[in-house]
């Protein structure tokens, strides 16, 4: 796996050196916090020919999202068609904000991780009281969410997470950011 940091990202961009940053969060987090400059291509819109199209020429992919994880799947993805110029920035968003390179900054919004939290904790507490309260196999609910946690955590892919993601809450109109 190839990983880059955020300083040596910023030094490559600073120097005038090519590069495509992409941005492979959802487009509400997107909005809320992105280094500048990055194009937004969210992880389940990417495809190889998006990319391509996106890359002009042999420059080098740094691959942006919060804090590692779905980079990593972005990346894997894009090495598996070939494209093998392709780098995790280590820390994703936070760490590019964190080192203080620009960033562009607009509407805040609950980030998903909390939202799944939310929905979890929610779903599980709904199956104890129905389980209480209307049949005994409602329990299934909340041994059903925990497995699907256990499961997030093992496997670092989160269905709860990508269904969330697609929530009209979590959209935003086309003039909010940067899209490919």
């Amino acid at each position: 796996m190839s990983i880059i940091s955020p300083a040596e990202v910023y030094h490559t961009r600073s120097s005038g050196q090519p590069c495509l940053c992409l941005d492979v969060r959802t487009p509400t987090e997107h909005r809320e916090l992105h280094a500048e400059g990055v194009t937004l291509l969210p992880l389940d819109q990417l495809n190889v020919e998006r990319v391509r199209k996106l890359r002009t020429d042999d420059r080098p992919i740094y691959l942006f999202c919060r804090s590692g994880s779905r980079a990593t799947q972005a990346h894997d993805q894009l090495k598996k068609s070939g494209l093998n110029d392709c780098f995790i920035v280590e820390g994703g968003t936070e760490a590019w904000a964190a080192n203080g390179f620009p960033v562009v900054r607009g509407r805040k919004a609950m980030s998903l991780e909390r939202q799944v939290r939310i929905a979890a904790g929610l779903l599980v507490v709904i199956g104890i009281i129905l389980a209480q309260t209307l049949h005994p196999y409602a329990i299934g609910l909340s041994a059903f969410v925990g497995v699907g946690l256990i499961f997030a955590g093992l496997t670092d892919w989160c269905g709860m997470g990508l269904l969330l993601a697609r929530m009209p809450w979590n959209q935003v109109g086309a003039t909010c950011c940067k899209t490919s």
